[in-house]
């Protein structure tokens, strides 16, 4: 699996490395600081909760991973990577 990922992203095994690193931290930062968004908005309801934190979560996500991209080197990467998102989502 690790292989097909290399082979399909064109990277050595530290940058896969780096990168899956990079999917983790950025992921990880983006639903704490979901909770933290929530936290001050003081949603009370379930629902509309789940819905807010899946927004926003959304939203944040290319940011964190971006942001967490920089010191890991891999911004060149990831900046591709969320272009071809973005191009795939919005044709």
């Amino acid at each position: 699996m690790l292989n097909k990922l290399k082979q399909k992203w064109k990277v050595t095994t530290p940058q896969l490395i780096l990168i899956l690193c990079t999917f983790a931290i950025g992921g990880s930062a983006c639903g704490y600081i979901g909770r933290k968004v929530l936290r001050i908005l003081s949603i009370e309801n379930d629902v509309i909760y789940i819905f807010a934190y899946v927004l926003v979560v959304t939203l944040l996500w290319p940011l964190c991973v971006l942001i967490i991209s920089i010191p890991l080197g891999q911004f060149a990467f990831f900046s591709k990577y969320l272009g071809k998102m973005k191009k795939r989502l919005f044709e």
